[in-house]
């Protein structure tokens, strides 16, 4: 038996073994689909990252009945936190839910994939170089994939400006209409607290070319609620930038809604 067999049944009981091989995940007779997602590392990285989900982030997950269980769908999310940590818990959410696994995929940074070793093992974990083509290609496979529209722009904001969602980019609404993908969004709160920001150093980001370099604490224990919304539908009848702009909007002010949801229960669940 490999040793990924071997850690996989070692991180994961039997039952959520079976819950997960249940999942509309397709993937070849390697265990690969075409844009690097493997099975086994997916599991050993979901057995590892249950334990952070249920115990470290005592994570809460609201309306997973709204997340579909096969079919193409853009999993909407704010951005908080200076390490993406919310997308790993989204994703370990809809694997773990009830209702039924979802294996989604996760648009990424480009600076991430050429980091050596990481982005072959974040590949491998579901995560993917954020590419319109990439992401267009994956929703015609009828896959699940996760975008935060805010990009850097969320994750670096800084602690004074914490949950104040920053613009959010109209790519993702171009392709939904397009593809007829129905957008599934999530509200995040906790994030922020585990990886508070209060600065950065532009000249070594520049000199890096990252984005930012954060001066924060990392991996501080905060509870974590998220809220997953019904499923929004929007037509492709009128690709007007004004008309993409107001869609855009509605779905951002329904995440800020959730946003809030999430941030009331947290407050009053936090122990």
């Amino acid at each position: 038996m490999k040793w990924n067999h071997r850690l996989e049944q070692w991180l994961l009981d039997a039952q959520t073994r079976e819950h997960v091989a249940a999942s509309s995940k397709q993937t070849g007779s390697l265990g690969y689909d075409p844009w690097g997602f493997h099975l086994d590392v997916n599991r050993v990285g979901l057995g590892l990252m249950k334990w952070v989900y249920e115990r470290y982030y005592r994570t809460e997950a609201i309306g997973l009945e709204h997340v579909p269980t096969h079919g193409r769908v853009l999993v909407i999310s704010n951005h908080s936190g200076f390490l993406p940590m919310d997308g790993v818990l989204i994703g370990v959410a809809m694997a773990l839910n009830p209702n039924g696994a979802r294996l989604p995929r996760a648009m990424i940074e480009r600076f991430f994939p050429t980091v050596p070793y990481l982005g072959n093992m974040m590949n491998g974990l579901g995560a993917v170089l954020g590419d319109v083509h990439n992401c267009r290609d994956m929703l015609l496979h009828e896959e699940a994939v996760i975008v935060f529209p805010e990009g850097a722009r969320g994750t670096g904001k800084g602690w004074k400006n914490r949950y104040n969602l920053q613009r959010f980019g109209l790519g993702f609404m171009h392709l939904a209409m397009e593809t007829q993908t129905p957008i599934l969004p999530v509200g995040i709160a906790g994030c922020e607290e585990s990886f508070p920001m209060f600065g950065d150093i532009p000249s070594l980001a520049r000199m890096m070319a990252v984005p930012y370099i954060p001066l924060g604490l990392p991996f501080l224990p905060s509870k974590v609620v998220m809220h997953f919304g019904p499923l929004m539908h929007f037509d492709n009848n009128n690709t007007s930038e004004t008309s993409v702009q107001r869609k855009v909007h509605e779905v951002r002010s329904t995440i800020e809604h959730l946003v809030q949801k999430s941030r009331a229960l947290r407050s009053v669940n936090r122990d």
